[in-house]
């Protein structure tokens, strides 16, 4: 007989682990014990020593669904167990001398067990909303310290009761050592006002289902519930969030309803229906009969926000409502969710008509991730519940962590080969985000056990990230913006050597001091040269123009960038002019003139703000990136010849002049162009644009990999079309998939920068 120690390293607590050694060391007859160690799985077991090397293949090779096994070890090699016969699970324990980083299982939704369970009128949980097991609950949003064990978690207030203890207790039930197990005996109870338990839900399903907003307590914070096919409920949600048009995401209860509402192909329906229950962009189908949802959930566009439900409660409130639910982040109008029942009150008063609550604590904030699809390339918009905590592959040797940027904020820490992406908190420039910001880094850092040696920030002096950064003794590393984006993007896939970065996004602070967002880069992870870019424009007023599309496109008519020719616009100008404020224009003609408050800016993303105005379909946003996402919406599966367009030498730079693109924009809408036509043709052209630029770029001997960073690849036409002409010149072609393509993964890429330059390598 061999005795062996063994060391589990991933994420290993939270996911059945336990258990599962448990059952396979009794069924390989091998004695021993297994317990939580900080963050790993740690033991011993003694037998033969051809069955101790085939269980510890099995610990990687069968391990539970939700686990994710980095590094199996086996150390020692004694003839005498210091244990008895058997196999045990121990009480777990901190190791103190343990400072390898710890991995943290985020949330999962409810496995199809929990809910049969849910649904069986002779179960004893039947209808009990806090339901879950091995295989699926809270996680992330639960867990106040490790090792992961209940007292260590907000569950730790709700004593088992005998039947849960024993099941518990029991190896061969599928909730032993389930740590956020309960029951309506000893678990969490619901509340609405007085009422408790079942009368709590029903009242919530009759203030829905009256038309009224219901902010309900789910996993990772509070949502604000309507009924999606009312459109007075949607309207005066939006009216109550101060979200006046940005869409609203629908929770529907399975993947056939789905299917009524939007297309959905094989990636998106693997996505719909995995354990991080995401909401998913699809395009909408056209009914034939009744909508079921109303206008108002996603105004001017042809896709919507799918997600099915995550927890038993989500499918009670579906099956009795019978209806689409709007779910939505439980906040005001750029705040992060709220997850303290008395902040939620305060925050949400005016908006919910009733609260839906209970008395599991959240102690980790987690809205809702995102993701889409082009084909089978899958675009990250936000990486949060269900997604994150959860570790992604990083090179990196001293432990770094990245402070993010100011909109779609994260932040990152990173540790002996892998990377944790915080939780998605919104706009920092909010108080509440940046307190939120504060508390979740200090909490992740201390689960995780990184204690970074370096911290890398944004160039913008102006974001409260990089403001925090510096206030902190740590060794500092600058990223530029667009560099952090297409880094991020390198980094994900792997790429260590040089590669091309294609960054198009809104704007972003350039290592020149001007404004940029529209960047061909030659780089490696730890630095970069710029070799093309967009030509530049004024935003009058700054911040106010991007606000205001119609302000931008007024910098570009007024002001753009003209590399060697006049602007041909003077008489083209009139009939977007005459649309506005006389009064406005000749300010922001004055203001151009006089060169007052108008940075300039090379960015993509004012240039889609700035069609989207002269084509009338945006002159003042509701959220961030309305602009764009209206253009491709108007584009629809429009085909339409390009539009016109010049790339020029400026300074040891190729430029794309976009004044022939604006000019033939307006000559062909004065003649009749149809919006939808011209809307598909600017994004044809800059799918044209783009390939010259890499193609100039690799002619003067960049590199053939491209990376495309930014949030204007969310759009999905866009990525497409530079995707296909970069494939036919024989490049490799990357995007984002697991780390958001936009500011929520410029942490990731910041932390990459600073690991690469810290081991002074690209």
């Amino acid at each position: 007989m061999t005795v062996r120690r063994f060391r589990v390293e991933g994420i290993v607590q939270g996911v059945g682990f336990r258990p599962f050694v448990y059952r396979t060391a009794s069924t390989l007859g091998l004695d021993g014990w297994v317990a939580n160690v900080n963050g790993h799985v740690e033991g011993e077991v003694a037998g033969p020593p051809q069955v101790i090397d085939e269980f510890a293949v099995r610990l990687r090779a069968d391990a539970p669904a939700l686990a994710r096994v980095r590094r199996v070890r086996l150390t020692g090699d004694t003839a005498q167990p210091a244990f008895g016969p058997g196999f045990q699970v121990r009480h777990s324990a901190p190791a103190e001398a343990d400072t390898a980083p710890r991995e943290i299982p985020p949330d999962a939704a409810i496995c199809e067990a929990c809910l049969a369970e849910l649904r069986d009128p002779g179960d004893r949980r039947h209808r009990y909303p806090f339901i879950n097991c091995t295989d699926c609950g809270p996680r992330a949003t639960i867990i106040e310290d490790l090792p992961y064990d209940r007292i260590r978690t907000t569950m730790r207030r709700f004593p088992l009761c005998p039947r849960c203890a024993a099941e518990y207790a029991d190896p061969a039930d599928r909730r032993f050592h389930a740590e956020p197990v309960a029951c309506p005996v000893c678990g969490p109870r619901l509340a609405w006002e007085d009422l408790r338990g079942e009368e709590a839900l029903q009242a919530a399903v009759k203030t829905v289902a009256a038309g009224g907003i219901v902010a309900l307590k789910g996993i990772g914070g509070y949502q604000l519930v309507c009924d999606a096919g009312d459109p007075a409920a949607v309207s005066e949600l939006r009216r109550r969030k101060g979200r006046p048009t940005k869409p609203f995401a629908v929770m529907v209860p399975d993947l056939a309803a789905a299917a009524r509402l939007a297309r959905i192909g094989s990636t998106e329906e693997a996505a719909l229906t995995s354990l991080e229950r995401p909401v998913v962009l699809l395009a909408r189908r056209r009914l034939n009969r009744a909508d079921p949802l109303a206008h108002e959930i996603h105004p001017g566009l042809t896709s919507v926000g799918l997600f099915l439900p995550t927890t038993g409660l989500h499918h009670l409130l579906l099956g009795d409502l019978a209806r689409p639910l709007v779910v939505t982040s439980g906040n005001l109008a750029d705040e992060p969710i709220a997850v303290d029942d008395a902040d939620a009150r305060r925050a949400l008063e005016g908006v919910a008509d009733g609260f839906l609550t209970h008395d599991r604590a959240v102690r980790s904030r987690y809205d809702d991730s995102v993701v889409q699809f082009t084909g089978r390339t899958r675009i990250t918009v936000r990486r949060a519940r269900g997604l994150a905590p959860a570790p992604l592959p990083l090179t990196v040797g001293a432990p770094v962590a990245g402070a993010g940027a100011q909109l779609k904020h994260t932040f990152t820490l990173a540790a002996d080969g892998r990377a944790h992406l915080g939780p998605h908190l919104g706009d920092l420039a909010d108080a509440t985000a940046h307190d939120a910001f504060l508390a979740s880094y200090a909490h992740l850092k201390r689960l995780t056990g990184i204690e970074p040696v370096a911290l890398a920030h944004d160039l913008h002096p102006g974001y409260l990230s990089t403001q925090w950064a510096k206030a902190q003794s740590l060794r500092l590393v600058p990223v530029q913006h667009h560099h952090a984006h297409v880094a991020a993007c390198a980094a994900e896939h792997g790429v260590h050597g040089p590669f091309l970065g294609v960054a198009y996004d809104g704007l972003g602070l350039g290592d020149d001091g001007t404004l940029w967002g529209g960047e061909i880069l030659v780089a490696d992870l730890s630095g970069y040269r710029r070799v093309g870019r967009f030509a530049t424009a004024p935003l009058p007023g700054g911040d106010a123009a991007v606000r205001h599309p119609s302000r931008t496109a007024l910098g570009h008519l007024f002001g753009g960038e003209t590399l060697g020719s006049p602007h041909p616009y003077p008489w083209l100008t009139r009939a977007f002019t005459d649309r506005l404020d006389p009064a406005e224009v000749a300010a922001v003609r004055a203001m151009v003139a006089r060169d007052v408050n108008c940075p300039r800016a090379s960015s993509a993303g004012r240039l889609f703000d700035t069609v989207a105005a002269l084509l009338g379909l945006c002159e003042r946003v509701g959220y961030e990136g309305e602009a764009a996402v209206l253009l491709e919406a108007a584009a629809g599966s429009e085909h339409a010849a390009p539009l016109d367009q010049r790339v020029v030498r400026v300074r040891g730079l190729w430029v794309y002049d976009s004044t022939p693109t604006l000019a033939d924009l307006l000559r062909r809408r004065l003649d009749g162009e149809p919006v939808s036509r011209l809307a598909a043709a600017f994004h044809l052209t800059l799918g044209i644009v783009t390939a010259d630029l890499v193609a100039r770029a690799v002619a003067e001997g960049a590199p053939r990999t491209v990376c495309l960073g930014g949030g204007c690849f969310v759009n999905r036409r866009l990525l497409t079309e530079v995707k296909r002409r970069l494939h036919a010149q024989g490049l490799r072609v990357l995007a984002g998939g697991q780390v958001p393509v936009g500011d929520g993964g410029v942490s990731y890429g910041q932390a990459a920068v600073a690991a690469a330059r810290l081991a002074g390598k690209g």
